[in-house]
């Protein structure tokens, strides 16, 4: 998550690049978090919001999600054992209460009296399903690694021991228990992932390989149903009346169109067919002084991956002299001009703090820089050591107009400065450019990551040796013990845990195993009847349960 980019719903099309795994869509962010919806509507104003989108969704299956298109629309159709609320905070969702023993390993959740969709009940059982289905190695869960903190989690997904063995459990039909390898801090938290939603085994089965595939084809739990679903055109969410907690969603309908290029989605801003709208460069000179434009800083990263299942990406000094050739101060300066800043790191700035209260980059600091002078250096090593006078590499990109922009001016610094390289760029759709990373068809790829949770974890786990969204051949033994101390023997002694987890994230640096380009902002038009649209900084990027319009 994703991204989980994850982990924002509304488009924001400044830049149309996409968080894999929490992976998302940056071009859907947006909005504002402001009030919970709970003051009266406008008389007269119907309960409706017109959004973009610049993708299509890929999953609406729980269990194999990756993306933060997706994750968005479930978070607002579905929901867990709890749902993030204002100022991130986990609310009960599905359950009820909660008892945690006094060791941190076990969880007891009483689930509420809750319906699915076609009115049945939601039980503890739908939890025991959804989480056994997405660990079975049968699967092929991408995210089944964010639930190894269940005891036997990690051990079912190897196929080592029969599902049956996970530490989870319906003591009854209301009662759900759990059991933890360790304690996890952050855990109420983590169960708002999409992940951890209950998936109703009947309905399921009965749906066979065309569950998720439209939206007649899944029940949802959550404050709406996906109940259009135009593909690569327009989805539409609509209030679920079976829904637990139906009299604080004030809205009706959420309708989404997917638009692919910025003039188009201010065109349909300007006008009223849509309430809020991103703006790329040239249109944030234009907005800035108008009374609806707003800023937001953003926790995703973006990154170029770069996969060492070629040659040339095997090499480290071509992956250090690619990092220092092109401009990331200038990329964001003036193809970007939206409140995003140039990324030296993976974890991003002003997200987490350590246990000595200390915020977690300005603690570590920054890796790399732009520098020609160095570039050329690495680049002449590099080819030194391949043997080649010439090199030929693909870029794997997006297909909209934003990333389009971004990829051709990477290609340009990267020839540039680096003598001998030929860049050429494969645009994909979404979907499809998930695909070919997954299965490390690329050369080297414009890429995101949004946080899941509230941890480093969430972005340094990402990198282990065959982890699911490695997906660029990158092992390192000592990173791969470091993160595996930090989700392990190191989970109850907070600061080593800390420490771990920064020594981890130098040494992605010091074998320059990707090159991060810039930490998202966004800039936007939103209209001033837009309200309580929650904004997350981890997980799900948009909650549409406490929104209206006024």
């Amino acid at each position: 998550m994703k991204k989980k980019f994850s982990f924002l719903l509304v488009l924001l099309l400044a830049l149309s690049t996409f968080l894999a795994a929490c992976g998302g869509n940056d071009d859907a962010k947006g909005g504002d978090s402001g009030e919970k919806g709970g003051d009266k509507p406008a008389e007269g104003k119907e309960q409706v919001l017109n959004l973009l989108e610049s993708s299509e969704i890929p999953s609406m299956d729980s269990t194999l999600a990756t993306d933060s298109v997706s994750f968005n629309v479930m978070n607002n159709v579905f929901e867990g054992l709890y749902r993030l609320g204002e100022n991130d905070e986990a609310k009960p969702g599905m359950a009820e209460n909660m008892e945690k023993s006094e060791d941190g390993l076990t969880y007891t959740f009483k689930l509420r009296d809750a319906n699915w969709s076609n009115g049945e009940p939601v039980t503890a059982n739908d939890f025991v399903y959804a989480w056994q289905k997405a660990l079975n190695p049968d699967t092929g869960a991408e995210y089944a690694y964010i639930m190894y903190d269940i005891k036997n989690a990690a051990k079912v997904n190897a196929g080592e021991v029969p599902v049956e063995e996970l530490g989870v459990k319906a003591v009854d039909d209301k009662t759900l228990e759990v059991q933890l390898e360790g304690p996890v801090p952050y855990f109420e938290a983590l169960l708002s992932f999409a992940t951890f939603y209950p998936q109703n085994q009947k309905f399921v089965e009965e749906q066979g390989d065309q569950y998720g595939l439209e939206a007649g084809n899944a029940l949802y739990n959550g404050p709406f149903t996906l109940s259009e679903w135009k593909h690569e055109q327009s989805f539409k969410l609509s209030k679920n009346d079976n829904y637990w907690d139906k009299d604080t969603v004030k809205l009706k309908e959420v309708n989404f169109n997917i638009v692919k290029d910025t003039a188009t989605a201010v065109n349909l801003y300007e006008t009223e067919k849509a309430d809020v709208t991103g703006l790329s460069a040239e249109f944030v000179d234009k907005y800035k002084d108008d009374p609806n434009f707003k800023t937001r800083a953003d926790t995703a990263v973006y990154f170029l991956r770069l996969n060492q299942k070629n040659e040339v990406m095997a090499n480290v000094n071509a992956r250090k002299a690619i990092d220092a050739a092109y401009d990331k101060q200038g990329m964001v300066d003036v193809l970007m001009n939206n409140g995003s800043i140039p990324a030296y790191y993976l974890v991003p700035k002003d997200f987490v703090s350590g246990p000595d209260g200390a915020e977690y980059r300005e603690t570590v600091g920054d890796f790399g820089g732009y520098d020609t002078e160095k570039a050329k250096e690495y680049w002449a090593k590099a080819k030194e050591e391949l043997g080649k006078d010439s090199v030929e590499l693909e870029l794997l990109n997006y297909d909209s107009e934003s990333s389009k922009k971004i990829g051709e001016f990477i290609k340009e610094q990267l020839e540039t400065n680096l003598e001998g390289l030929t860049v050429s760029i494969k645009a994909q759709p979404f979907k499809q450019k998930l695909d070919l990373e997954s299965k490390g068809q690329y050369d080297f790829s414009f890429a995101g990551w949004g946080p899941d949770y509230p941890d480093p974890m969430t972005f340094i786990d990402m990198f282990v040796t065959d982890g699911a969204h490695n997906q660029m051949a990158y092992s390192n033994k000592k990173y791969d013990e470091l993160v595996e101390k930090a989700k392990g023997e190191l989970a109850s002694d907070l600061e080593a845990r800390w420490q771990a987890m920064i020594d981890a994230e130098k040494i992605l640096f010091e074998d320059q195993a990707i090159s991060p380009m810039y930490q998202n902002g966004t800039s936007y038009l939103e209209r001033p009847y837009v309200k309580g649209i929650l904004r997350h900084s981890f997980g799900a990027d948009n909650s549409y349960k406490w929104a209206s319009v006024e």
